[in-house]
């Protein structure tokens, strides 16, 4: 098991990262009365919940299972979890444990920062994007129609429990669309480790287990490192959107059932990387070496024919980071760095024309 800690002063905490590391005695360190809920989907349920109850046998446990999707991430779903909370009484002791990917834990962690204005709650992701990304830094909420996570707080779990054997199940395209966000970090953060990502993405795809476990390691540490920084999302912490802007236009605008999250980003890191050429004379062999990573990693490089480039240039306005009705890309510099950047319309326009058909 490795360990490496996210620094917010006296609310830090502990991210566990191996195989077969979750136990009731890991637990127990994080609870305060012995209460636990655990909230979950139907199809994580099915395969891990049974072991995690006789886990718990000797803790007062109850369960609440959510329908298994993006599209269930909303405030309905997050009133339905309150009402049960509510009927059963629960206390501000209470610990809440998010078993699942994004979805749930985002879900989860909002409650927690809401119910009784604050209880504590422990990240179990069972996805691996959820273990590079998701699970770490405090981000929490739901989706609105017109823009995704446009509703939620920033609240620290008490831990993050990141087993390596959830991933086994996991199907190959939920865990290849993980690698997208192991990829990002390497472009936005650390060239070297970029370097290393294409020299091992065919062990990688394959999931041994060494390498898989250096790749979520390092993601985790790079990320921990940035939120630790700016808790927030004010400026340093925006650097972990690239591709993450036109790939949320994507999943609004196709109503989040053509792509999943890690495959959306994969087509938005293309596009940004195109930006970056453009507005910041990166090599144009940076889009190419892209490309290649991406594909190999068996993610989508193109959008898909039936999208409309108005449609996501309209989305587009709904960012978060967009200020003062001005369009706001993080872009790199170099492989290993990026920043912030105002970007016209104009422009995002003239390379959505390369992708979008006419």
């Amino acid at each position: 098991m490795r360990t490496l800690k996210v620094d917010f002063g006296p609310r830090s905490y502990p991210v566990y990262i191996g195989s077969d590391i979750l136990s009731a005695s890991l637990l127990s360190q994080y609870t305060l009365n012995n209460q636990f809920v655990i909230v979950t989907n139907v199809t994580v349920a099915a395969l891990y919940l049974p072991q995690l109850l006789i886990d718990l046998a000797d803790y007062q446990v109850d369960v609440i299972k959510l329908a298994d999707g993006e599209s269930w991430k909303t405030l309905e779903t997050v009133s339905e979890i309150m009402d049960q909370l509510m009927l059963k009484r629960y206390d501000r002791q209470t610990t809440l444990i998010a078993l699942g990917g994004g979805v749930v834990g985002d879900i989860t962690g909002f409650v927690a920062s809401c119910y009784r204005r604050g209880i504590h709650f422990i990240q179990i992701p069972t996805t691996l994007l959820a273990q590079v990304d998701a699970s770490i830094g405090g981000k929490t909420g739901v989706n609105h129609a017109l823009g995704k996570n446009m509703i939620g707080t920033f609240y620290q779990p008490n831990c993050v429990i990141s087993d390596l054997k959830w991933l086994d199940t996991l199907p190959d395209r939920e865990y290849f669309s993980g690698l997208a966000e192991i990829i990002k970090y390497g472009l936005i953060g650390d060239s070297e480790f970029y370097q290393w990502l294409k020299e091992h993405i065919k062990p990688l795809v394959n999931r041994e287990k060494s390498i898989l476990l250096e790749a979520i390691y390092k993601s985790c540490q790079y990320k921990s490192s940035v939120v630790a920084l700016d808790e927030c999302d004010k400026e340093v912490r925006e650097i972990l959107n690239f591709g993450h802007t036109i790939g949320h236009a994507i999943e609004t605008t196709t109503h989040y059932k053509m792509f999943l999250h890690g495959e959306a980003v994969s087509i938005g890191m293309v596009l940004a990387m195109d930006l970056s050429i453009e507005l910041n004379q990166v090599p144009s062999q940076a889009l190419l070496d892209l490309k290649s990573l991406l594909k190999a990693a068996n993610l989508p490089t193109e959008l898909p024919i039936n999208i409309k480039k108005n449609d996501l240039l309209s989305t587009l306005f709904q960012d978060k980071k967009v200020l003062k009705n001005q369009l706001r890309f993080v872009l790199l510099t170099q492989i290993g760095q990026a920043m912030i950047m105002p970007v016209s319309e104009s422009k995002v326009d003239q390379v959505l024309s390369r992708y979008v058909l006419h």
